[in-house]
């Protein structure tokens, strides 16, 4: 019983960190120096660093999952318009691309990639 409730625990811990992740990403995402889109890449590279050392320290494909959950959850609701009308993630002008779609579509695609990545096998010992 005891390792089963420490599992759900350490799922909810990194779905809360994922959400974290989520509505900073979702907020810095748009933020461009000179015209680079600098806020998008450090959301991209911080939530595939936080899926990666979740996957690794725990060894979980699930509570990775978890942390990719929260953060794609939180983007989809934090990418909408709130009850008084504010937007966090306001439309690009005509013709020009929007971080926010390629901060929500690359948000899915890392943590397929960090779920779905091979395990590594165990090492045995030597005879």
């Amino acid at each position: 019983m005891s390792t089963r409730l420490s599992r759900w625990g350490s799922w909810i811990v990194a779905l809360v960190v994922g959400i974290v992740f989520g509505v900073a990403g979702t907020i810095g995402q748009g933020s461009t120096w000179a015209g680079v889109p600098i806020g998008l890449v450090v959301a991209l590279i911080g939530t595939t660093a936080i899926l990666l050392g979740v996957r690794l320290l725990t060894g979980d494909r699930w509570a990775a999952l978890a942390t990719g959950l929260g953060a794609m959850i939180a983007t989809l609701v934090f990418s909408g318009r709130g009850p008084g009308g504010s937007v966090v993630v306001p439309a690009p002008a005509e013709g020009a691309v929007s971080t926010g779609i390629i901060w929500t579509i690359g948000v899915p695609i890392v943590v397929a990639l960090v779920v779905a990545w091979p395990s590594r096998p165990a090492l045995r010992p030597r005879d």
